[in-house]
């Protein structure tokens, strides 16, 4: 975070000073005092379980140089850290971060969609970082939180900040685009995840369509071919429309083929010599979110092989993808989220894979949430199609059961579990030596804990 004065900090969150020195600085910025720093400047957020102003004396023992708080509680020895009273704490937050990103001569990048955010991100930061000092969100810090957070950690120097708007709610992404002002967007897909909170896929595009309509007259929103909501997005936007997709679109991929260390295509754009990509990871779905980044590059004036180089070196968020060799047992470890788009989309690349004539591929599946009333829909679709594709099911969970049972009902091989030891067992004595697994759930499944019992690993 560029240093910035403690007056400045009070104009930018419109608080006031209730003690210490204007004429300090701030270095960086906490939610949790768990993570202040020297310099630091802490934001005491309240939510339905907690209140940090109730732990403000570990913010000072901490060596916070400024607190912002909405009111100052009795008997605290604020020593030498400055306090600022706002309103309201998440408010200023916000309002620090979209000043902050304002002071800098830094290109924004918004990222949303339902399924592929922080792979898109990965991928995107790896092209860019091959031309530009690079900032992006760390983890999946995305939120009406996390997003401030993410931008306020952006460095003086840095040339492009690379950001991920996440929602489950109506009305979340208009804030988040308020804040980062980005010039490019890039819109994943648009499918089911937090349909509970939504309602249909209609209203998901037109939330995730906030971004389009942010973005400025010359801005660039880059989409999918593949994305049923592609035309609606370019009749919501004063932005270029730049479409890419596998074999269609300003940027394509062709002649794809796939093995269990990764994805290799010709990266094409028309009148230009094509490229050879090979991405780390597997997967359609996987591609087109390269190819989403690909052309953020392009729009900032990258060349192909600046691009396919970036490709080459992705290295993607843990749980997403990542392949490894259990003795001789190729795993998959998708265990990050999932929804039923993402879970389709991952029975796909099982299926795909190319494995010899006497070896299976199996789909370890969890939960899938915030489905609410679509949720027996989704999970007899999801099974259905493991069964039309030729993929063993196991299930894991009691909310994860009707996978099983409708792919077993279609034909295929379905067992279901409720214990990890059950599990675990199960895949350590049916598995053998050229047989591919992938683990797939939603994090309140906690499919990692199966996969690492079942196939534990040594890295």
């Amino acid at each position: 975070m560029k240093t910035t004065s403690i007056e400045q900090l009070v104009a930018s969150v419109h608080g006031a000073l209730h003690c210490g020195d204007s004429s300090a600085a701030v270095t960086s910025v906490s939610t949790d005092t768990r993570t202040i720093d020297v310099g630091s400047v802490f934001f005491a957020l309240k939510g339905e379980n907690f209140d940090a102003h109730d732990f403000l004396s570990k913010a000072v023992d901490a060596g916070a140089a400024a607190i912002v708080v909405e009111h100052v509680p009795d008997g605290i020895d604020f020593g030498a850290s400055s306090v600022i009273v706002v309103h309201d704490t998440l408010n200023a937050l916000q309002s620090f971060a979209a000043w902050y990103i304002r002071q800098l001569d830094v290109e924004v990048v918004g990222i949303t969609g339902s399924n592929g955010k922080t792979s898109t991100k990965d991928f995107t930061r790896a092209v860019l970082s091959k031309k530009f000092k690079v900032h992006s969100t760390l983890g999946n810090f995305n939120n009406h939180i996390g997003l401030p957070l993410s931008v306020l950690s952006t460095e003086e120097d840095d040339e492009v900040c690379v950001l991920e708007m996440g929602m489950n709610h109506p009305g979340e992404i208009a804030p988040l685009c308020q804040i980062a002002k980005p010039r490019i967007g890039v819109i994943t897909n648009i499918g089911t995840a937090h349909i509970e909170y939504m309602g249909s896929r209609e209203a998901i595009a037109e939330e995730k369509g906030a971004l389009a309509r942010s973005l400025p007259d010359d801005g660039v929103l880059v989409v999918s071919a593949a994305c049923d909501y592609a035309d609606y997005f370019r009749d919501h936007t004063r932005a270029r429309i730049m479409v890419v997709g596998n074999c269609r679109g300003e940027i394509r991929a062709e002649e794809l083929r796939m093995d269990s260390t990764g994805s290799e295509f010709l990266l094409v754009v028309d009148n230009e010599e094509s490229v050879k990509v090979k991405l780390p990871v597997v997967g359609r779905h996987m591609v087109a979110n390269a190819l989403l980044a690909a052309g953020v590059g392009r729009s900032l004036g990258m060349k192909l092989g600046e691009i396919a180089a970036g490709l080459n070196e992705a290295s993607l968020t843990s749980g997403r993808l990542r392949a490894f060799d259990s003795d001789g047992v190729i795993v998959f470890d998708d265990t990050y989220n999932a929804n039923p788009e993402s879970m389709k989309a991952a029975i796909e690349t099982l299926a795909e894979l190319k494995v010899s004539e006497s070896s299976r591929r199996y789909v370890v599946l969890g939960k899938m949430g915030e489905l609410g009333a679509h949720a027996d829909k989704a999970s007899r679709e999801v099974g259905v199609l493991a069964a039309e594709r030729g993929v063993s099911v196991m299930t894991f969970g009691d909310d994860a059961r009707g996978i099983s049972s409708a792919a077993a009902e279609s034909g295929a091989d379905a067992v279901h579990f409720n214990t990890i030891d059950a599990a675990a067992d199960w895949l350590q004595a049916t598995c053998v030596s050229g047989d591919a697994v992938l683990f797939k759930g939603s994090r309140a499944a906690a499919m990692e804990r199966v996969m690492h019992k079942a196939f534990p690993i040594n890295n």
